[in-house]
């Protein structure tokens, strides 16, 4: 009949938006599970924390729960203790004496060691393209670097590999206290390096057939 019909059509209607409804919450707490935490962590309070999404699936939590400040608040405090341990140059006695040169002196034994780890580093950042990079100016340059450029050289090395790589390559700014009035700091000579090819500039023609050769393509 014609009111069997039309009860029919609304239970349908009914459905799909049930249907959409359901796929709607399932699509925000996918999204929720993606969630990026977004530290600000400011003079030691985890009170300032906030976490927003990836993308645009939702406004930001203002504030962490109580719960994640406690385990941020123990996470942090361990990540300091890596990274100090990380950074920090070894002392002559947890070094080898094999491996020192006694016809030198302590204050220049110790500028051997740091300078050594310098170029370590330098070439050890796991990401291919820094490690030619740095790794490359630092196996040239660092052994002339005076006590002050190898302070400002290791704050640089200090820095996160990705924003290191973006700093080289001109993406990013070089940070206020690592600039110089002359414009010849360290970090500004290395980008000046970079921008000068020293690794040779690739032929688009040579790469082109390389490419088509090996069907990759």
């Amino acid at each position: 009949s014609h009111e069997h019909s039309f009860c029919r059509s609304i239970i349908n209607n009914l459905s799909r938006i049930n249907i959409k409804m359901v796929l709607l919450r399932t699509v925000n707490n996918l999204s929720r599970r993606c969630l990026a935490n977004c530290i600000k962590y400011n003079n030691g309070s985890a009170s300032s924390l906030t976490r927003c999404y990836r993308g645009d699936s939702s406004d930001p939590e203002q504030f962490l729960s109580e719960k994640e400040q406690k385990l941020l608040k123990t996470a942090i405090s361990r990540s300091e203790v890596v990274m100090e341990r990380h950074t920090r140059f070894p002392k002559l006695s947890e070094i080898p004496k094999s491996s020192l040169d006694p016809d030198k002196s302590t204050e220049d034994m110790e500028l051997d060691v740091r300078r050594k780890r310098l170029v370590y580093r330098s070439k050890q950042r796991g990401w291919l393209e820094v490690d030619l990079l740095l790794g490359t100016w630092a196996a040239k340059n660092v052994s002339k670097l005076c006590l002050s450029e190898l302070d400002e050289y290791e704050a640089f090395v200090n820095m996160e590999t990705i924003d290191i790589y973006n700093i080289v390559t001109l993406r990013l700014d070089i940070p206020d206290d690592l600039k110089t009035e002359s414009g010849n700091s360290v970090i500004e000579r290395i980008q000046k390096w970079a921008r000068a090819s020293p690794l040779g500039k690739a032929d688009p023609e040579t790469y082109k057939a390389i490419k088509t050769a090996n069907n990759l393509i």
